[in-house]
């Protein structure tokens, strides 16, 4: 009996010894400063410990980090994230203690919208997006990403969708949080995908089914499947997923057709509209590399409500971090990076919106901050639980 009651107790001082002797060092090697960035922390088979109390993230000045947990497909816990701020060529140290966490305020959200033609829409603390689904086939059928620009941290979705469908308040007016002026149509938008063929783009009709993955509060993660997506004479099934970060300016989406292996590539890009904005990219026409190489154009334009009021500047941003050729294309309205794409594989790319009346004042911070999420992408920073 004195032998089992000093195994539990032995155990009980491992297990509450295992949060004073661990800790998360996040390694900034780039020569930018790192705010706010979302890391992640994969528990290894040796710190799975970590998960038998609740535990509190702390950084060196003693204040508490909110962090969320992360499930595998298996909906077993494999890591978890939270936001650091780093200095440029730093080291940062972040302590695990045991504890029972504060609230954490919710800054990304996704759902499914029956209540409006199945919409799927989500946000973060930057802005909101929707992308069309089944209801809507018969009015405007498209693949393409539509943008809400949000003035405010906090969620807007479900007050903007309550606000119209309940109480006749149109969110194409600006209340204050922000307000829908972005035209979508059956083009990419913004920042949508399509494959292009034939010296064709193949821009998509709405998606087939959704899965929410992560829903906050730091990360949203949900997949939408297209089941019958036209190429040619051909059909492609393609699923699209999206991942939406507190703290990012821009969506990572990971994208694979499945059918029939032919010579083809995707298309990232932007809705030009009316086409007199300001397009930038920083490759001038076509690239070639055998190292990955990360690519971006970006669109600034005067934004117009559906009521035809001025509604300040509007931006969009593309960037993809590939190997082989890429070129820059225009072709009616739209601008987009053609990348060589192998059916069955992932492409990996990075989209999004802003507005000047939130987070970027001129062009130039929104052209400013689009090179400094290159940055993030091609040096991402290295994380450690020791």
């Amino acid at each position: 009996m004195k032998k089992i009651l000093f195994s539990i107790f032995a155990l009980i001082f491992i297990v509450s010894g295992i949060f004073a002797q661990h800790s998360v060092v996040v390694q900034n090697k780039s020569g930018n400063d790192r705010k706010n960035e979302m890391v992640e922390v994969n528990f290894c088979s040796k710190k799975t410990g970590l998960l038998s109390k609740s535990f509190i993230l702390i950084k060196e000045n003693g204040e508490e980090i909110p962090y969320q947990l992360i499930a595998n497909d298996k909906n077993e816990v494999k890591s978890f994230i939270f936001q650091a701020n780093v200095k440029a060529n730093s080291i940062a140290t972040f302590t695990i203690s045991e504890g029972t966490p504060a609230m954490v305020k919710a800054k990304t959200f996704g759902r499914f919208v029956p209540e409006r033609k199945d919409d799927f829409a989500w946000e973060n603390d930057f802005a909101a997006y929707r992308m069309y689904g089944p209801a809507l086939a018969k009015e405007n059928p498209s693949n393409g990403v539509d943008y809400w620009a949000k003035r405010t941290d906090e969620l807007v979705v479900d007050e903007f969708y309550y606000g119209e469908l309940k109480q006749g308040l149109s969110y194409h007016r600006d209340r204050g949080r922000g307000l829908d002026f972005y035209k979508v149509g059956n083009t990419l938008g913004c920042g949508g995908i399509a494959p292009y063929a034939s010296d064709s783009l193949w821009v998509g009709k709405h998606f087939d089914s959704y899965k929410v993955l992560e829903n906050g509060p730091l990360r949203t993660v949900f997949t939408l499947t297209y089941n019958a997506v036209k190429v040619g004479n051909e059909f492609y099934k393609q699923t699209i997923t999206i991942t939406t970060d507190a703290g990012s300016m821009l969506n990572k989406a990971e994208v694979t057709y499945s059918g029939k292996t032919q010579k083809m590539q995707l298309a990232t890009g932007i809705f030009l509209h009316d086409g007199k904005g300001d397009l930038v990219s920083n490759l001038k026409s076509t690239h070639k590399s055998q190292t990955k190489s990360t690519l971006r154009i970006a669109y600034s334009e005067e934004a117009i409500s559906e009521f035809k009021e001025p509604s300040g500047r509007n931006y969009v941003g593309v960037i993809v971090e590939t190997t082989g050729n890429v070129q820059l294309k225009k072709s009616g309205k739209h601008a987009f990076l053609l990348s060589e794409y192998q059916v069955g594989k992932t492409f990996t790319y990075y989209f999004g919106g802003g507005w000047n009346k939130w987070k970027f004042t001129t062009d130039n911070d929104w052209l400013k901050a689009l090179g400094e999420y290159s940055v993030k992408i091609s040096n991402p920073l290295k994380v450690k639980l020791k």
